[in-house]
């Protein structure tokens, strides 16, 4: 069986980075080219501190996909970007696995309506951690028993988004299960604005950036007399790997969006 053939975009950025390091090193991935603001005409192999792979850099992404031999896109750049890089993408024949957070319900619906129209697999993933996905699944199952829970979710200071697409998802699968209640007390007030946190249907988000964080989540309920948290701590980006790395493998069965790695897991 030949090997799949991937576009990166965002080759530079951390997740990029780790993303190339993962197709160079598994042995049925192959690495087509790159989709980059800067650097093109290059290849990869030019660009230090990126591995060491012959594949062409490319600034304009319609470019790329017109020349470029290749089933998969993996889109790691920013909301505005990967939502353009997935619409192209579909339309050029690629099935795009997309770990940039922030699209909108309507750009989602219209992704998912252009994929069941070509057929095609799309997987946008909020998070591609393992431990993340399952973190979030335990909390869907602990909120059907407590449904009074905050969200408390930290990330690097370079962080575009907030709150992150994990602790929306989180919100999304718990609200599946939980009937709406508004927390705490109700006449409280917040002295400074955003005290208490984004409102989302009853339950509080709260978003730290700092440096020296990568990407960490608590989940916490409160019932009488004790308390439950659900933690996971990504320690480095390497930890998202094989989210992606099972993504391109599932892709390639799929002719529809999927929303979530939760999805792919059995």
């Amino acid at each position: 069986m030949s090997n799949t053939k991937i576009i990166v975009a965002g080759p530079r950025g951390k997740m990029g980075k780790e993303a190339l390091h993962m197709i160079h090193q598994e042995p049925s991935f192959e690495l087509a080219a790159c989709v980059d603001r800067k650097n093109g005409g290059t290849s990869v192999k030019d660009i230090e501190e990126l591995p060491e792979i012959d594949a062409p850099i490319y600034e304009d992404v319609e470019t790329c996909f017109q020349e470029v031999e290749a089933q998969v896109l993996i889109d790691l750049t920013t909301p505005e970007f990967g939502y353009k890089h997935t619409k192209l993408a579909l339309q050029y024949g690629l099935r795009p696995v997309v770990g940039t957070t922030g699209f909108t319900t309507e750009q989602l619906s219209e992704l998912e309506a252009m994929a069941e129209e070509k057929q095609l697999g799309v997987i946008i993933a909020p998070n591609f951690a393992i431990g993340a996905v399952l973190m979030m699944q335990f909390a869907k199952w602990a909120a059907k028993y407590f449904p009074d829970v905050e969200i408390i979710e930290k990330h690097h200071d370079q962080k575009l988004d907030a709150p992150s697409g994990t602790a929306v998802k989180t919100a999304q699968l718990i609200e599946e299960v939980r009937e709406p209640k508004q927390q705490g007390h109700p006449e409280e007030t917040e002295a400074l604005t955003g005290a208490r946190g984004a409102d989302m249907d009853g339950m509080r988000i709260h978003s730290m950036r700092l440096p020296g964080l990568v990407a960490h989540q608590e989940v916490v309920f409160g019932s009488t007399g004790e308390t439950l948290t659900i933690k996971h701590d990504s320690i480095n980006r390497e930890s998202f790997m094989t989210g992606v790395k099972l993504s391109v493998e599932k892709i390639l069965t799929l002719d529809v969006l999927v929303y979530g790695l939760e999805n792919l897991l059995e």
